[in-house]
């Protein structure tokens, strides 16, 4: 990626995209990692290492690339060094996102179309190593990245800035080596996926066609057949996912192949149309690393069902803390003073059980004899005490506390 682009336009859509992705792929990876979704354990793997990738490469990208570079543009990760690692780092990162769409591709195939092959590859063991195997060869195919770059300024003997090297279009090993990156990411992923797409439309096609013909031979009537159910919910995943990859990477690889055959292919500013062209190839790729939560959404019901019971779940929790209300009773004593029920001291007023009904009038005398007595006692009360202007006062401590504690002005 170039250097990061300023402007209205950009901090927009680059503070928008950071927002919305990270609690997204967060989401995503929570609640395909707790496995009730329906999914077995091997499409598990694939999805949640997906959505981890996808979760880097907005770290990487946006939040330690774009976003600094539009608000922060002299902060300490465009030293040469920082920012050539950080480069490296979106590179391995992206790199991994797009390979592991590929082996899910891939693996979807062999289940569905290969199933002598399927017991041996379709397996929780074997997607955790084709999952390992992908990461690391990430990042092994992107350190050349970390030495490409040179300064652009030099300040108090500290690099700023990074410059691709003159070396790279000179060197018949570096045009090699971005010509390999380019056609390994993305080219030959999209001729896989859509060759391994099209041979899995192919194949079930096929068998939907004669397995409704042997259903229909057998039962006499055409009934709906659950294997073919979940082969369907399958696909339905799976293109959704290929599709959204293919439409995001092609203004990418447009652009690639624009920059690589037009002569003399020099960005003059931002405002410059190549430098836009280029800019929204990179925009769409990234926005690809936020759309497979909500292609699990759509076209998974039980996924949509987890993440509805995740939304619940702080509202169910925050329902059960209900706020304590301590109902006592409140009557006018001598002027203006309330009467206010202290712990321990039960008045006989206050609670739903003692309220009479209109239509029991021997209960409602019981009831204001019983009022007339306790007030009786509390202004007896309030009389031998020596503080009567503060009644809330009196009952501030603790019964079990000794008159020498509060003196010494601690009740412990």
């Amino acid at each position: 990626m170039h250097s990061p682009p300023r402007g209205l336009v950009y901090a927009i859509y680059y503070t928008a995209l950071a927002a919305i992705s990270v609690p997204v792929n967060l989401v995503a990876i929570v609640i395909l990692s707790r496995g009730r979704c329906g999914l077995s354990r091997c499409i598990t793997y694939y999805l949640v290492s997906m959505a981890v990738t996808d979760l880097l490469v907005i770290i990487t990208a946006v939040l330690l690339n774009r976003i600094p570079g539009i608000y922060f543009p002299g902060s300490f990760l465009f030293i040469t060094p920082v920012c050539s690692l950080s480069i490296a780092l979106i590179n391995a990162s992206r790199d991994s996102s797009v390979w592991l769409t590929v082996t899910f591709t891939f693996d979807r195939f062999v289940a569905i179309c290969c199933q002598k092959l399927k017991t041996k590859f379709c397996t929780e063991k074997t997607a955790a190593v084709v999952v390992g195997v992908v990461f690391g060869l990430g990042c092994l195919t992107n350190i050349p990245w970390y030495f490409i770059h040179e300064p652009i300024y030099i300040i108090n003997n500290v690099p700023w800035y990074c410059s691709k090297r003159d070396i790279r279009y000179t060197s018949l090993a570096w045009t090699a080596f971005d010509w390999t990156d380019h056609l390994l990411t993305p080219c030959f992923p999209f001729f896989l996926i859509l060759l391994f797409n099209a041979l899995t439309i192919r194949h079930i096609f096929l068998s939907s066609r004669v397995r409704r013909r042997l259903r229909t031979h057998s039962n006499g009537e055409n009934q709906r057949d659950p294997e073919m159910k979940n082969r369907r919910n399958s696909i339905i995943l799976l293109f959704a996912i290929s599709s959204s990859f293919i439409l995001l990477w092609i203004p990418y690889v447009l652009q690639f192949i624009f920059e690589r055959f037009l002569k003399n292919y020099i960005i003059k500013g931002f405002s410059d149309p190549k430098f836009i062209l280029q800019e929204s190839a990179n925009m769409l790729q990234l926005l690809s690393c936020c759309t497979n939560t909500f292609i699990y959404a759509v076209t998974q019901s039980k996924f949509r069902k987890q993440l509805s019971n995740m939304m619940h779940h702080p509202l169910n929790l925050i329902c059960k803390f209900k706020p304590f209300s301590y109902s006592g009773a409140r009557q006018n004593v001598g002027k203006g003073a309330k009467l206010v029920q202290p712990p321990g001291i039960d008045f006989g007023i206050g609670h739903d059980s003692d309220k009479p009904s209109p239509a029991d009038p021997a209960k409602s005398s019981l009831l204001k004899s019983r009022v007339s007595e306790q007030l009786s006692l509390f202004a007896i009360a309030l009389e031998k005490s020596s503080n009567s202007a503060n009644i809330d006062a009196m009952y501030s401590f603790s019964p079990s506390a000794t008159p020498s504690a509060f003196t010494n002005g601690s009740p412990f």
